[in-house]
């Protein structure tokens, strides 16, 4: 009698990149390190490197957290604010990750990984990603054909019903996106938050 253990890959990654053949990094989570490993060596590949982590709450909540802060880097680039702000939202976008994948018990380091701080610079990047075209479209007043999946708006409005959090960037995305707030609005809340050490 075998008994299952779950696994997930995650991190930096489009699906026809990996389809294609190139090059590519992702974390495997498992919370058995020695299942974890034996997969690690099962599934690695000359162009597919897997880096394996017991920490299964981090690597899923990177995964799923940095949607949001791709879709408020297109909402940065929609809106013209140009690569220096999107530079600077990604950073704060990657400390609110990490303090609520922490509140809820995932490592620090991490969202300092490939599931977390790559999968965040891929998807805040390019126009492959389905999270970063929904927020161009929202700045720019358009919509999205109704067959795409925009998994960060959700898990924004998730985040935003939990008003404990201090998550301004999420918060954000689900104002805009709900039209409770507009996008001027929203910039200047975030532009005037206090002054505080980095």
């Amino acid at each position: 009698h075998t008994t299952a253990r779950a696994a997930q890959l995650t991190g930096p990654s489009f699906a026809v990149d990996i389809a294609a053949g190139l090059p590519t990094a992702l974390t495997l989570a498992c919370a058995d390190d020695g299942a974890g490993a034996a997969l690690q060596d099962r599934l690695s590949t000359p162009l597919l490197r897997l880096y394996r982590t017991t920490d299964v709450i981090g690597a899923e909540l990177g995964g799923a957290l940095k949607n949001v802060v791709a879709i408020a880097a297109g909402v940065v680039i929609g809106a013209g604010y140009g690569e220096s702000a999107r530079a600077a939202l990604m950073t704060r976008g990657l400390a609110e990750m990490t303090r609520l994948a922490v509140t809820l018990g995932a490592e620090q380091a991490t969202l300092r990984g490939l599931s977390g701080l790559g999968d965040l610079i891929l998807t805040c990047n390019s126009e492959k990603s389905r999270n970063f075209r929904y927020g161009l479209a929202l700045a720019r007043g358009q919509g999205l054909a109704a067959d795409i999946t925009v998994e960060g708006l959700h898990t924004a409005r998730e985040i935003a019903a939990r008003p404990a959090l201090d998550t301004p960037i999420a918060d954000a995305v689900a104002a805009l996106a709900d039209g409770r707030a507009d996008l001027a609005a929203l910039a200047d809340m975030l532009l005037n938050r206090p002054l505080k050490p980095e």
